[in-house]
């Protein structure tokens, strides 16, 4: 059973915040007021009809002393204690402490690695991948930065995505996707192995990651290679490197002002990034979850061409659907993505 005192402080907030709401005048204070309004309103509907069940169940046993309502009792009791764990497991799950970043925007950045060209066609099958999910989702979804190979394939792709849930729901997408098939430059029919990079991150906010500009060098270029209407060949393209990281970020947009607003908000979600994985270390006690550590060299996924098959190797989840995956349709995947984590959690808690 969850502690009666623990709904009582959420019930508590949740009445905290609606009155707050009522007497709020700065839209910054309402904005943020409203955001946790609304994330604990279906809790707190959930507490009360826990509660509620509770109660009913309480009654029903009580029944059980009178003859008269002893049948009705035998009737209720069955269906309510078989409805009040479902309803505990929903609200433990509800209850589970929230990343902070689920709701931001994400960088999605994506690089060819092992396997040449056909590494770069298998980075720019991904792009579209990613693209048309948000297409999908009704996120927008802005590319940031492209370069393409001479035959159409991604040497580097950095893309901004936004909407209701996008960090959340892609935030296990990050890490070494795997692709096995016949390259459509290979001419004996040989099956062939490369991989490409996949990073999401959160985007940060300007408070969030301060960057002096004693730590970063900016230099104008002319964007170059094979980029088609996403590279500009102007000396608008703008590189920064974050000195004391090394990170390098490049924007090669049409302006070179908006160029430098792309590649710090870039650089700020990489800072942010790397800060939230070095609190991870520091925990001692951090779970080791299968979903794996979100280090960028870890291979998390294999796309079978030949066999239609789609396999993520840290939940053990292969699907014979990888048509309709490559088309954009990765609801499937990630929803169990997000269930093993949730499960992972709730195990965590429990222990």
């Amino acid at each position: 059973m969850i502690p009666s005192e623990k709904l009582d402080q959420i019930a508590g907030r949740f009445a905290f915040l609606e009155a707050k709401l009522g007497v709020a005048s700065s839209p910054a204070e309402i904005a943020a007021l409203s955001r946790e309004y609304a994330e604990l309103k279906p809790v707190v509907a959930g507490i009360a009809d826990y509660r509620r069940a509770l109660g009913e169940l309480s009654a029903a046993e009580a029944m059980l002393a009178d003859p008269e309502l002893r049948a009705l009792a035998e009737d209720e009791i069955p269906r309510l204690r078989a409805a009040i764990p479902e309803m505990e497991d929903r609200l433990r799950l509800a209850l589970l402490p929230r990343d902070a970043a689920d709701s931001r925007p994400a960088i999605l950045e994506i690089r060819p690695g092992t396997g040449g060209e056909e590494a770069a066609l298998f980075a720019a099958d991904l792009l579209r991948m990613y693209q048309r999910y948000a297409e999908a989702k009704g996120w927008r979804f802005d590319l940031l930065e492209l370069s393409e190979s001479d035959l159409g394939g991604v040497r580097e792709a950095v893309a901004r995505i936004e909407g209701e849930g996008v960090f959340a729901r892609l935030k296990f997408e990050s890490g070494v996707h795997r692709v096995q098939r016949v390259p459509a430059t290979e001419g004996s029919g040989r099956i062939h192995t490369s991989a490409a990079t996949v990073a999401v991150l959160p985007e940060a906010e300007e408070v969030e990651v301060e960057i002096p500009d004693r730590d970063i060098r900016i230099d104008t270029m002319r964007a170059s290679g094979a980029g088609g209407q996403h590279v500009n060949k102007t000396d608008s393209a703008v590189r920064i490197t974050h000195l004391p990281t090394g990170i390098v970020v490049t924007s090669s947009l049409k302006s070179q002002h908006q160029n430098r607003d792309v590649a710090m908000a870039v650089l700020r979600a990489r800072l942010y990034d790397l800060e939230r994985g070095r609190a991870r270390a520091e925990r001692s006690a951090e779970r080791k979850s299968q979903l794996g550590t979100g280090d960028r060299s870890e291979r998390i996924r294999t796309y079978n061409f030949p066999q239609g098959r789609m396999t993520d190797h840290r939940i053990n989840l292969t699907l014979y659907s990888l048509d309709r995956i490559m088309d954009g349709d990765l609801d499937e995947v990630t929803d169990a993505l997000i269930a093993h984590d949730q499960a992972d959690r709730l195990a965590e808690a429990a222990g």
